[in-house]
């Protein structure tokens, strides 16, 4: 695969200047690469953000900010949707371990 002249992951909105057409299911060829290169799997620590680094030029953060808008599009479920719906459970699973929310904890009468 030849290098892709845009350094940038897309933004959520929409294409970046020079990204080229759409493709099929109303996603960019930078967001198909996207969710591509989340199905693969990583072995080793460090190994998936070196990869991020290199593939799409930008650092890890600002890829997780784009994927996570990426994975609520109506046109990335169309496109994968096991792969989206799995990123979709691990985000949320993600969001419960860090928020434990209230029940259990001081609740009257219990």
């Amino acid at each position: 695969m030849t290098p892709d002249p845009v350094p940038a992951v897309s933004p959520p909105g929409g294409a970046v200047s020079g990204e080229g057409p759409a493709q099929p299911a109303g996603l960019t060829r930078r967001e198909h690469e996207m969710l591509a290169f989340e199905r693969q799997w990583w072995r080793h620590a460090g190994a998936k953000e070196t990869a991020i680094r290199e593939q799409f030029g930008v650092p890890p953060t600002r890829y997780y900010q784009v994927l996570n808008a990426l994975v609520d599009r109506p046109a990335a479920l169309a496109a994968d949707p096991m792969l989206v719906r799995r990123l979709r459970r691990l985000r949320s699973a993600r969001r419960q371990r860090r928020s434990p929310g209230l029940l259990g904890k001081g609740a009257p009468g219990i």
